[in-house]
């Protein structure tokens, strides 16, 4: 069947993805909206956009008499659906059908096939693929009892239906396997309306290995090579690469050759993606995604193919004229997902306007995120993904540590400074992260350094109070003739804390007095702290002219720190900087001389977004540590753990378990450690 127009049943950067490919094709593109993205980007960017209900994702993106409804107003032939929503959802591919419209995707009977892992995991072994022992098809209580003694620990929860890491939980011995069942049953239910677990060994630094395929359905299929997609977090992918080079050849081989075999066995259709757990050079089948990949890019930069647009040239009925021959490797490929979330509060979801967004120049960005749009928390919570190339994987990391320096996103709380933090890591850089590493690890990431963006705004300060001077005869720093200027005495707050800073201008980068104001050299001291760090501005973008401490910017600036140069985006709001520096944004409140002695802001546990509170672990009077979990937080249907972030006492619970919290409720009271027993 001709296409000549395609509704794209999705929002976000996918949306905008699928618009794009199929104007360069000649097909002309209609957008959905819910009434929270009615400003959206994909929205404004479609040749046609339809109202299809209010913000709750089960009355619009979700509801499949909506899309039909608004496909039929707009007279397409085709639905694209994106990722995620209903991408895998057999009911809406044969409703669409039903309907005259081409689904693009493969056909309905393969995604009731392939997407409920008990049956596909079938399927698989009989195609020849190797599964993992697991026990499925039973009451939870039945699942345990088996799993005990089929399959053994440790072991892996995961719901049957749906993917994205939701209804997945990784079990350590028999006494967590009834907890752990319960759980992944209700966020299971929860995101896909099936509860319906199964039990599967678990292997221990594993690697997730995917291998992308395409086929016409007619048994002809091929593959684009694979990816490694260890990088996880609950489950979650969160960095991608192609190829998956860091994996054994035989293992690689061995899921390529299952992968064909399982697609051509079901006369697959479209793209589609089956990936694998290796251990070794053992592969195990998982699962196989039917629909478009989030991480699909690494593997278009590195075969030279748009895999949206044969995607839709399948779809439109073109025969699959590529044959293996025609696909070859070239270099390396590095995705890193962003999402409003807070990597400093147990990742929990984010939301907010963003005032300000900048993102890089010389890496692929899929991102449909703009100053001025607000995020909420009626979706999920990934906003863009930087995708950087290069002749071989350092070249790509090293590309994309740039890419994530060059981004900058104020007034929504991101991922940005953690993504850049692994990324640059060694244990990443030696391709030595596995599976469960992230999840058991993270905290060996660090957390954002604040002193750099402290420094380079103390200079910045001295830098106007400099040009300042240099208006007035006399000089700030009074009758210095023949003498350098007085060194400049800054005081700041700092998540809580007072930092005083001393700037001395006249300093060459050794630190060596140089004289004359002229040199741009700067020496820099944080609360008095030796060494001194030896400053130059290397490079400022224009800033209108401030005659006070009015708010100015952003704009960027480039300081070389004791020789390293480093990145810096920076918002003037008079009383206060923001600076965005590696991906991390801080801010650094100016402080008056009256106004030191103002005690740290308590740092209580709020309700980040909406949600029901399903458990509560502690009680007033309960001393706690960094990083103890205080109650369990369901939202966007998926659960969040609550962790303390400091050593404390438990002043006040705000709520009990099973009530409905909104955004910025008080859940945990705490008073840190050290203030407890004051007043």
């Amino acid at each position: 069947m001709a296409v000549g127009t395609v509704l794209v049943a999705n929002r976000g950067e996918v949306a905008l993805r699928v618009i794009r490919a199929a104007r360069r094709l000649g097909m002309r593109s209609v957008a959905v909206y819910s009434d929270a993205d009615r400003q959206a980007p994909h929205v404004a960017e479609a040749d046609q956009a339809l109202r299809i209900g209010p913000a709750p994702a089960a009355e619009s993106y979700l509801s499949v008499e909506a899309l039909l409804d608004a496909a039929q107003r707009a007279g397409a032939d085709a639905v694209h659906p994106g990722y995620g929503f209903l991408a895998e959802n057999a009911r809406f591919a044969r409703a669409c059908e039903s309907a005259g419209l081409v689904f693009v995707g493969p056909q309905p009977e393969v995604i009731e096939l392939m997407s409920r892992k008990d049956r596909a995991r079938r399927l698989a072994h009989e195609a020849g693929a190797p599964v993992l022992p697991a026990v499925e098809g039973a009451a939870p209580g039945e699942l345990a009892r088996r799993a005990g003694e089929e399959v053994g620990f440790p072991c892996l929860v995961k719901a049957v239906a749906g993917g994205g890491g939701k209804g997945m939980r990784l079990v350590s011995g028999p006494g967590e396997l009834g907890a752990a069942l319960a759980g992944a049953g209700r966020e299971a239910l929860a995101a896909f309306g099936d509860g319906a677990l199964l039990v599967e060994r678990y292997v221990p630094a594993g690697r997730h290995l995917e291998v992308q395929v395409v086929g016409d359905g007619a048994g002809k299929v091929v593959h684009f090579f694979d990816r490694d997609c260890s990088v996880q977090r609950r489950h979650q992918k969160v960095v991608e690469e192609a190829p998956a080079s860091i994996n054994p050849w035989p293992a690689r081989q061995a899921a390529i050759d299952a992968a064909v075999r399982i697609a051509a066995y079901v006369s697959y259709r479209s793209l589609g993606t089956v990936e694998f757990l290796a251990a070794g050079d053992e592969v195990y089948f998982l699962e196989m995604n039917t629909r478009l990949q989030v991480e699909h890019p690494v593997t278009e930069a590195v075969t030279g193919t748009d895999l949206v647009e044969l995607q839709l040239c399948l779809a439109a009925g073109r025969p699959l004229r590529l044959s293996q021959e025609d696909i070859v490797l070239s270099g390396h490929a590095i995705e890193a997902r962003v999402y409003a979330e807070d990597p400093d509060n147990g990742f929990l979801p984010q939301a907010g306007r963003a005032t300000y967004v900048r993102w890089p120049a010389g890496v692929r960005v899929e991102a449909a995120l703009q100053a001025g749009q607000e995020v909420g928390t009626h979706y999920d919570a990934m906003i863009a993904k930087l995708v950087a190339d290069g002749p071989d994987r350092e070249a790509a990391r090293r590309k994309l540590i740039d890419g994530l320096d060059r981004t900058a996103i104020f007034g929504l709380t991101t991922n940005l400074g953690f993504l850049r933090r692994l990324v640059a890591s060694e244990r990443f850089s030696r391709a030595e992260v596995t599976t469960d590493w992230l999840d058991e690890h993270a905290s060996d990431l660090g957390s954002p350094d604040w002193r750099p963006g402290l420094v380079a705004s103390a200079v910045l300060l001295a830098e106007r109070a400099v040009a300042e001077d240099a208006r007035d005869p006399l000089g700030r720093d009074g009758f210095r003739l023949g003498a350098p200027p007085a060194p400049a005495r800054l005081s700041f707050w700092v998540d809580g804390a007072h930092h005083e800073v001393l700037v001395h201008a006249g300093r060459d980068i050794t630190g060596a007095p140089v004289g004359g104001r002229d040199n741009g050299a700067w020496a820099v001291s944080i609360d008095g702290t030796e060494p001194w760090v030896h400053v130059r501005l290397a490079q400022l973008s224009e800033v209108p002219a401030s005659g006070g401490r009015e708010r100015i910017g952003p704009f960027s600036l480039v300081v070389e720190l004791d020789g390293s140069l480093e990145r810096f985006v920076v918002a003037d709001q008079g009383s206060s900087l923001l600076v965005a520096h590696q991906g991390s944004t801080h801010r650094f409140e100016l402080a008056g001389a009256t106004d030191r002695a103002r005690p740290p802001r308590e740092e209580h546990v709020i309700a980040q977004l909406p949600g029901t509170l399903v458990a509560i672990f502690v009680a007033a009077g309960d001393e706690v540590r960094a990083g103890d979990v205080l109650g369990m937080l369901e939202s966007m249907k998926t659960e969040y753990a609550l962790q303390a972030r400091f050593d404390a006492k438990v002043g006040r619970v705000g709520f009990g378990a099973g009530a409905h919290v909104e955004r910025g409720d008080l859940l945990f009271e705490l008073v840190p450690a050290e203030r407890v027993g004051e007043g």
